[in-house]
């Protein structure tokens, strides 16, 4: 019988997921008792996870000759041993079993990326039949590191949950990979929450909230040493739905909403005139310094701080230039790849700004965005029922942003029952039957009647407040203009630092639990995805409160597009 090696727990005791999830693959990738040389086998989702914090490179410097996915057949390699990272899910476990009965390696070590149940490792043990299996172990990485303080699940169907909520076979999967997934956290942080709290009005939070206290106290391996544990809290995408649904001004949150930031990889093949090496791009704040730094910049300052990046460059190219004698080029040779990455780099940020720029130009995005931005801060409702008719009639705008605006101001002005006249307006456009009823799916997903109270309480909701505050500031300062909306999550953030979150908005899943009314630490997990404003109010967060310490995690990334193509999926 296979017997489970002992449980690995994680050295890294700061809130840095980067950290946490390297820490793991770099004990997978050089283990000693692996030794010589090796093959990594990885499924789907470990692909991801791996890629987003370790580079080809890398890996290759520890020794793996070979990464594919599981189950990939091929002539044997006994010089070989592997090591297996994958999630502890049936089909895996079919293909892992597979190989054990005709294996083409040396002899396997295996990680599994999230607890194991002990039936399924009953089942491992006695497909060995090779005893080629030398351990297994569990090390907790089953999530998508972005920033080291944003996590996400990557589900591509993360709304399904919000339909309905009987439970289905696919329902059922989707629901316990958003609990698995926050689980596998709390174990690579080696953190127990003190508190777990919900969203009192989403009953999907109420649900996944109680089943990680159920999986907490039935689980030994969150037997951690006594500490005063973070405060886990569970929202639902439902009652902020205006954040997806904006145009994003942040270089992170920019290129998802322009392009797509998928797995810190964007396409750029279909960029006019793109260079065959920049037709996919690698944004990550773990292999690139100008990136990490300047993520959270507003399109403002963005191109200020790529026009250092290529003063600097170009300082460095005209000292190059100066070879004079056998020592210069010695000297140019050893400087010469660090040169050439910082070329590549270069050439990279600006291709990005490049077609940003471009596209900002084309789809109108200043103009949309004011208007954007004035429905989600500002009470004008004339004014903005002009303003959006207006922009229906131009045949300049696209389909999509048509669609997207009236879905704003749908969801602001709801009560006023002006639905089939923004259909007429949009039949008027050429815009189909189909699409329109985007606006009845959207509505019928978070509409008033679906979400909590106070996204526009005129009287004191966080947008109106925030709005309101900001319209009165210099009109002309692109933050100003541009930025206005603060998301939901903000004023959890801002009731979290001042000891202010509410027993009734956010109640205990647990009545055993011991709160505190201003925890030190505190994971967010949203329930139907994040957005990368949200990640850029946590960072600001973490960088304005000292001895407060906040993560972010969704079920997925949103940006504008994908959240109404889910809409459209999910609620058609």
């Amino acid at each position: 019988m296979l017997k489970m090696a002992a449980k690995a727990v994680a050295a890294v005791q700061s809130l840095d997921l980067i950290a946490a999830v390297r820490n793991y693959v770099d004990k997978i990738v050089s283990d000693t008792s692996i030794g010589g040389m090796k093959a990594l086998l990885l499924d789907f989702q470990t692909t991801k996870i791996v890629s987003m914090v370790y580079s080809q490179t890398q890996i290759l410097e520890q020794e793996v000759y070979l990464v594919e996915q599981l189950g990939k057949r091929h002539e044997a390699m006994s010089h070989l041993k592997a090591a297996v990272f994958i999630q502890p899910t049936e089909a895996n476990l079919d293909l892992l079993i597979k190989e054990l009965r005709s294996p083409m390696f040396a002899e396997y070590h295996i990680f599994f990326s999230n607890i194991v149940p002990h039936d399924m490792l009953t089942r491992l043990g006695r497909a060995d039949e090779f005893e080629v299996v030398r351990q297994v172990q569990e090390y907790y990485a089953d999530y998508c590191v972005v920033n080291e303080d944003f996590f996400h699940l990557r589900q591509e169907k993360s709304l399904v949950l919000s339909s309905s909520m009987s439970r289905t076979l696919e329902s059922g999967k989707i629901f316990d990979r958003n609990v698995q997934g926050i689980l596998s956290v709390l174990l690579s942080i080696k953190r127990r929450p003190s508190q777990i709290r919900f969203q009192e009005s989403s009953e999907l939070a109420r649900r996944i909230a109680t089943d990680i206290v159920t999986q907490l106290e039935r689980d030994d391996v969150f037997e951690f040493r006594r500490q005063e544990g973070p405060l886990l809290l569970i929202l639902d995408r439902r009652d902020d739905p205006i954040t997806p649904l904006l145009t994003q001004w942040t270089y992170q949150a920019m290129v998802h909403e322009c392009m797509g930031l998928r797995d810190n990889r964007v396409d750029m093949k279909r960029v006019p005139k793109i260079s065959k090496d920049l037709q996919e791009i690698v944004l990550s704040c773990t292999q690139d310094k100008f990136f990490a730094k300047h993520r959270h910049f507003n399109f403002g300052d963005l191109g200020e701080a790529i026009k250092g990046l290529m003063d600097d460059y170009q300082k460095k190219a005209k000292m190059n230039e100066k070879l004079t004698s056998i020592a210069d080029m010695s000297a140019f040779m050893e400087r010469y790849p660090a040169f050439r990455a910082q070329s590549i780099n270069v050439s990279k940020h600006v291709a990005l700004l490049t077609e940003m720029r471009r596209l900002i130009d084309k789809y109108q995005m200043f103009r949309l965005s004011e208007l954007e931005q004035g429905i989600a801060c500002a009470s004008e409702h004339s004014a903005h029922k002009r303003d959006l008719f207006d922009l229906l009639g131009d045949e300049r705008i696209a389909t999509a942003d048509k669609i997207r605006l009236s879905l704003l101001y749908l969801i602001k002005y709801e009560s006023y029952d002006e639905k089939r006249e923004i259909k007429q307006r949009l039949a008027q456009a050429g815009i189909s039957v189909a699409d329109q009823k985007l606006l009845d799916a959207l509505l019928d997903y978070a509409g008033e009647s679906k979400r909590a109270p106070n996204l526009f309480n005129q009287g004191g909701g966080i947008m109106s407040q925030l709005g309101k505050q900001l319209l009165g500031s210099i009109r002309g300062d692109f933050e100003n203009v541009y930025t206005q909306h603060q998301p939901l999550l903000s004023s959890v953030l801002d009731a979290i630092a001042k000891g202010k979150l509410k027993d009734a908005t956010y109640p205990l899943a647990s009545t055993s639990a011991t709160p505190t009314s201003r925890p030190a630490e505190t994971i967010v997990f949203i329930v139907g995805g994040a957005t990368f404003e949200e990640a850029t109010k946590v960072a600001e967060f973490n960088a304005n409160n000292p001895g407060l310490r906040v993560l972010l995690g969704g079920s997925t990334i949103h940006n504008s597009s994908n959240f109404l193509d889910e809409i459209k999926k999910t609620f058609l």
